[in-house]
């Protein structure tokens, strides 16, 4: 074969599949802020998780769900309610965090629920987390336990997680 029409094909079938790559390029980096829970008593056998995640991204991102070393099963619920009476329900397709968007996990609302803790949550303790995204993989947070209620936590922790996140990279500012 002509080695000038061998390269022709050959360049012409790689720019070909750079569609497919662009497609699968990395996420944009999510932005995860005032992440922080409750304490709880002894005995207690739950918790809740709360946290802001900002989208900046041309994709939707989907948080699947979190695990966590301090409790069996970490949840994500929706409270609802139905004829007046509140109650919650795991969200089992996960939660969309839309492209250029934000979504709140809150007390009163969507939230991330710790399910038989091994031990109480102190007041002043980091929870070690890990978030589970369909796109971005696994992103390591830490719960600030607040004794307080408050709408912004006292201490909270900015996580820009992206790729390096995913490979237990971190950045958390106080």
């Amino acid at each position: 074969m002509n080695p000038i029409l061998r390269n022709t094909l050959l360049a012409a079938s790689l720019l070909n599949t750079l569609p497919l790559y662009a497609d699968n390029a990395a996420p944009t980096p999510l932005q995860i802020t005032e992440v922080w829970t409750r304490p709880t008593g002894p005995g207690v056998g739950t918790g809740a998780g709360f946290l802001r995640i900002r989208n900046p991204g041309s994709h939707d991102e989907r948080l699947l769900g979190a695990v966590s070393e301090r409790a069996a099963t970490v949840e994500l619920h929706q409270l609802i309610e139905h004829d007046g009476v509140v109650g919650m329900r795991p969200l089992a397709d996960g939660l969309v965090i839309p492209a250029g968007g934000e979504v709140r996990l809150a007390p009163s609302g969507t939230h991330l629920m710790l399910i038989d803790l091994r031990a109480p949550l102190l007041p002043g303790e980091r929870v070690p987390l890990r978030l589970r995204f369909e796109r971005a993989g696994e992103l390591p947070v830490a719960l600030h336990v607040e004794a307080a209620a408050p709408e912004a936590p006292r201490k909270p922790a900015a996580v820009v997680a992206g790729a390096g996140a995913a490979n237990g990279h971190e950045h958390g500012h106080h």
